[in-house]
């Protein structure tokens, strides 16, 4: 098994949104804000050699949105999904599968795009498997009102329509031999979290359970969260697994550190250590 860091550029949210009830005081130690409240963010995506299959990790927010759209969200850095691909060794077509931890657009975008006259959207990797799960799916779908404007359907319908689309049993045995899946619900439905194993360890893909390491204090939740209580639980249950097995946590949103690991002090869970994640390999 091999693994790629495949990223796909920075965009910019509200710090206040990232952090919740969380005092800017106290967020902007780790994650300092522009004159606009803004924090920069990472898209970093995660490429698995796994025999004969290469298995993407999420896709970024991809680039087939308006400027209308995307002037909200600042985008900026040289990366993008297939430039970091073709970086890695691989086409598009190479790709086999394509887990997508959740359909907000900053995680799925990348998944689909226009065709060359863009008169219709295809999914961008025409050879892959996607793989999602029946209720987050749904609950996509059919959005509620927090989360309308993150699931967008340019970037979910089409996957359906190709025939791409299968879904991961959340109590059936996963469908890929290296890789578990852990279901959460507090950022939103049926949050799919891969652990991997790689050579004896465990990397876990973050994803938005822990956006970056900012976020690794229990009340340091997310304002796009839907059920903050439950994504507190849902740390803490998390947290104390990976002290126990010595997981290494792989960020997602992170602008600065790509992996971390967490230990646990006198106040409570906190950042062990940083690093890439090919010094770990």
């Amino acid at each position: 098994m091999n693994l790629h860091v495949i990223n796909t550029g920075f965009f910019k949210l509200d710090g206040g949104a990232m952090f919740g009830v969380v005092p800017k005081t106290l967020w902007q130690k780790t994650n300092p804000a522009d004159e606009k409240n803004l924090c920069t963010w990472a898209m970093r995506c995660l490429l698995i050699e796994d025999g004969n299959k290469l298995i993407l990790i999420d896709t970024g927010i991809g680039d087939k949105q308006d400027d209308n759209f995307l002037r909200h969200y600042y985008l900026h850095g040289e990366d993008t999904l297939i430039k970091s691909i073709h970086k890695a060794g691989f086409s598009e077509n190479d790709i086999t599968d394509v887990i997508l931890t959740h359909l907000h657009f900053d995680h799925c975008g990348g998944a689909t795009v226009y065709n060359k006259d863009r008169t219709k959207i295809e999914p961008t990797f025409k050879n892959a498997v996607y793989w999602s799960n029946e209720d987050h799916w749904k609950w996509a779908s059919i959005p509620n009102p927090r989360e309308k404007a993150s699931f967008l359907k340019e970037n979910i319908f089409p996957l359906r329509e190709s025939g791409n689309l299968e879904f991961v049993g959340i109590r059936e045995e996963t469908p890929f031999r290296s890789i578990d899946f852990l279901f959460v619900d507090g950022h939103t439905d049926k949050q799919m979290i891969p652990l991997i194993e790689y050579k004896g360890k465990k990397i876990v893909f973050a994803a938005d359970l822990l956006p970056s390491v900012g976020h690794i204090p229990i009340p340091y939740i997310m304002a796009y969260d839907t059920r903050p209580l439950i994504s507190m639980q849902e740390k803490e249950l998390f947290f104390t697994d990976a002290i126990s097995k010595d997981y290494i946590m792989f960020l997602e949103h992170d602008s600065v550190h790509e992996c971390c690991t967490v230990q646990e002090t006198e106040k409570g869970f906190r950042v062990k250590d940083t690093f890439k994640l090919k010094e770990v390999l």
